[in-house]
Order: C-alpha cells, then sequence, then structure tokens
C-alpha cells in the first residue's frame, strides 16, 4: 500500500501502521488523515520492515499478533537498528495479561492500548510519545552537532543508552567481533575518567565521565581528538545550522534527492530546496557535492 497523504497543508508526522486486519487499518488511516499525519501502512512485518528503508517514520502502531514475524519480534528487530532505535512504537494488542503488557515495554515498546482500539485514546498516546521522541531526537542532535557524543551506563554497568555519535565513536574504536563487553570495560575503569583509545590514522577517541544522570546512571562524554598533537586537524567552517538544515544535510550526503528528502522528511521539495539555499551559503559552497563532501567531513551523513 501506498503513502496517504491528508487533504490540507498541516503536517504533523509520518506515522506507520502495521496490522494484518483491513478494517483496523482503514479506521485508524481515516483517523490519523483526519489529525494531519501522513500515514505508511503494512499488513506484517516484511512489508514493515520495506516501509522502514523506504522512509523513516516519527512513530508506529503496531499490532502484537501477526502471522509469520509478530509484533514483539519486529520492534526488537526495530530497536536493534542504530538508525532507527528512536522511534517510538505503540503496540495495539488484544492481550491484555500482565506477562504480555511487560512483553510488549521488554521488546522496545513505549506504550500498548488494548483493541478494540478508542480512537481519541490512540491519538492522544500517539502524540505525546512523538513530542517526546522529539525532543529526544534534538538533544540528541544538539550533542551530536557539536561532534561529540554521550555515553550513559546503568548500575549494572551495562550500556542504556548512547547518542548516535557516541554509537558511531564506539563501532570504530571496538570493531573486532568478540569485543562487545569492551566498551563497557573501558569506560567503567576507573582510569578511562579522561581515557584515550587510539584509532586508525592517527586518530582517538577520548571517554570522560561527566558525573551521575537519573537513576543511578553514569554520564560519560566522548569526543574525537587528534593523537598526533603536532599535527592540527583539519578546520572546518563554522556552520551554525537549524536541526532541520542538519536533517536536509544529512540525507543529502547520503545521496537523496529534493524529491526523496521531501517524502522523507514530509515538506515539500521547494522548502527543501530553500533549506539547501541556507545549508550553502553557511557552508560557503556552491554545489550538492561540495556540500555532500563537507558534511561526510563532518559525520553528518552517519
Amino acid at each position: 500500500m501506498s503513502l496517504k497523504m491528508p487533504d490540507h497543508e498541516v503536517h504533523a508526522g509520518v506515522v506507520l501502521v502495521v496490522d494484518d486486519d483491513l478494517a483496523s487499518l482503514s479506521m485508524l488511516c481515516d483517523a490519523l488523515n483526519g489529525e494531519g499525519y501522513s500515514v505508511l501502512v503494512a499488513r506484517d512485518a516484511a512489508e514493515a520492515i520495506q516501509r522502514f528503508e523506504m522512509t523513516l517514520p516519527d512513530a508506529v502502531l503496531l499490532d502484537a499478533i501477526m502471522p509469520d514475524m509478530n509484533g514483539f519480534d519486529l520492534c526488537r528487530h526495530i530497536k536493534q537498528e542504530p538508525a532507527w532505535a528512536h522511534v517510538p512504537v505503540i503496540f495495539m494488542t488484544g492481550l491484555s495479561e500482565t506477562e504480555q503488557i511487560v512483553h510488549a515495554f521488554s521488546c522496545g515498546g513505549v506504550d500498548y492500548v488494548v483493541k478494540p482500539v478508542k480512537i481519541p485514546e490512540v491519538l492522544a498516546r500517539l502524540a505525546a510519545h512523538m513530542r517526546n521522541a522529539n525532543a529526544a531526537r534534538l538533544a540528541r542532535q544538539a550533542v551530536d552537532i557539536a561532534g561529540m557524543g554521550i555515553v550513559l551506563l546503568d548500575r549494572q554497568r551495562r550500556i542504556s543508552w548512547c547518542s548516535p555519535r557516541a554509537d558511531h565513536f564506539l563501532k570504530h574504536a571496538f570493531p573486532q567481533i568478540g569485543e562487545e563487553d569492551e566498551p563497557v570495560k573501558w569506560l567503567r575503569d576507573e582510569q578511562s575518567r579522561n581515557a584515550l583509545r587510539t584509532l586508525p590514522g592517527g586518530r582517538a577517541i577520548q571517554a570522560q565521565r561527566i558525573g551521575q544522570a537519573e537513576f543511578g546512571e553514569t554520564m560519560f562524554l566522548l569526543r574525537e581528538l587528534d593523537a598526533q598533537p603536532h599535527r592540527p586537524a583539519a578546520r572546518l567552517p563554522d556552520t551554525p545550522l537549524t536541526p532541520r538544515e542538519t536533517e536536509v544535510l544529512s540525507w543529502l550526503a547520503k545521496g537523496k534527492t529534493n524529491r526523496d528528502i521531501a517524502d522523507i522528511l514530509g515538506m515539500s521539495p521547494r522548502t527543501v530546496n530553500k533549506h539547501l539555499e541556507h545549508i550553502f551559503e553557511k557552508l560557503g559552497v556552491e554545489t550538492r557535492a561540495a556540500a555532500a563532501a563537507l558534511a561526510s567531513r563532518m559525520h553528518y551523513s552517519d
């Protein structure tokens, strides 16, 4: 099924509805379109994954019981993909037993509604979780745009959360299979308050312990440094891009066209072009290729 666009100009976000019940799909699509959402639909887990690969939704309404891969396994799969993990998943289920509800949360869901769903309740919960997810996304971007990353270790000394930039740093610092526990050992070592992990090419990752967060978590700031101080790092232009410009530049660096970017971010191609004009001016470049190349150096394409 194709993307359904609302009849009016308001764009509240993109919602993926995954349900094998056509009547339920139709009811939810009508309600969501009426609220200004753009709606993607999928009848099973395979179609849902295809939708994610095509367009990143802002939220997912997910039926728990489906043929082949069920909703719990699909949610777990979504949360294992770093580029998708931030998307809030709300379960729709006729299962109201405590065990099933706990299972929904344990595999990464943020909420659940019991079928038959009550549309006002679904809309209220969806709007709240999308606001929270968007605020968290902007906070992560603020840290990552500055070229740094944040990692949290929980009470059990496991990584409970890391920003996309920090995830990138750790994957490059610990690339070998079997090293899953090495980043945690490195971070929790008392000597790692300002520890360095050398990378190929004369670079290094620094971990700085910056204190306690909520729920007994320990927070670390990660940044990339030049491991050879006598070699000055390449200077990059001052780029005070807005969060929206950052998103546009990121998709540009991935080779997306204006039309693609417009579909992904829920805006018109003309608006994308206007963002690109501002981006080119701020970066001091004149072409898409030059902007994409600079974005790669600045890690916007990760």
